[in-house]
């Protein structure tokens, strides 16, 4: 599914225009973005969790040439899914 198709799946579930659907999932994804680039985390009871964290520098290898290379630290996002969630999908 593609957020064409979720904006779709969204407006006639919740009976709402497209264009209202669209505002509203766009919200909704810029504002788990601004919570988990300052910091904090997003918790979706029955869904799951949304989180940064971190990723330390490390030593790679340039696949062409084999030279050693050093990978930056970088933040990085998780989503730990709730168990409602994983239960949907095991049944």
């Amino acid at each position: 599914m593609n957020k064409t198709e979720l904006i779709n799946a969204i407006a006639a579930e919740c009976d709402l225009s497209k264009v209202a659907a669209q505002r509203a999932l766009d919200s909704f994804v810029n504002n788990v973005i601004k919570a988990v680039a300052a910091g904090d985390s997003v918790q979706l009871v029955g869904f799951g969790t949304f989180a940064s964290g971190e990723r330390s520098a490390r030593t790679g290898r340039n696949p062409r040439t084999g030279e050693e290379i050093t990978i930056a630290a970088a933040k990085t996002v998780k989503f730990s899914a709730g168990q409602s969630f994983k239960d949907a999908i095991n049944k």
